[in-house]
């Protein structure tokens, strides 16, 4: 039998797991906007889009719950390059904000795509044993 969580610190992992997921859940809302404001989606797919998003969001909620978690404390403070997530109402995708946090600039990124591409070496005792060539696109746009 598991035992119940009895507070922050039983928390183990989950605040870092539930940070990821509020970034994603907070991507897709604004990708979701995106597509809304740009005409891209049916009332049928704007419904069920809303509607999961809800759901998720309720459920990161009970998470948070069950853990002793501050739902705010999800939001991790950066330093010098600003918070994790907005503050609430404070973005608003494809309008500039003042000091973009680093949510809006992965949804910058979705929105124009990117591609990355690298090669990387791995050996031991002086000898080359796995080659990879990497390449990566990130973008919210069917390619």
């Amino acid at each position: 039998m598991v035992p119940e969580p009895t507070g922050k610190r039983d928390a183990g992992l989950a605040p870092l797991l539930l940070t990821v997921v509020e970034l994603i859940r907070q991507l897709m809302e604004a990708q979701v906007i995106r597509r809304m404001d740009s005409g891209e989606l049916t009332d049928e797919q704007l419904d069920r889009a809303a509607d999961s998003l809800q759901t998720l969001e309720q459920q990161v909620l009970e998470i948070c719950k069950i853990f002793d978690i501050d739902p705010a404390d999800l939001n991790l403070d950066l330093g010098e390059v600003g918070t994790l997530l907005p503050k609430a109402g404070g973005y608003y995708p494809g309008q500039p904000t003042e000091k973009p946090t680093l949510l809006e600039l992965l949804d910058r990124l979705l929105n124009k795509g990117i591609v990355v591409q690298g090669s990387v070496d791995l050996g031991l005792a002086q000898l080359d044993l796995i080659h990879a060539k990497l390449q990566l696109v990130l973008t919210s746009k069917p390619i």
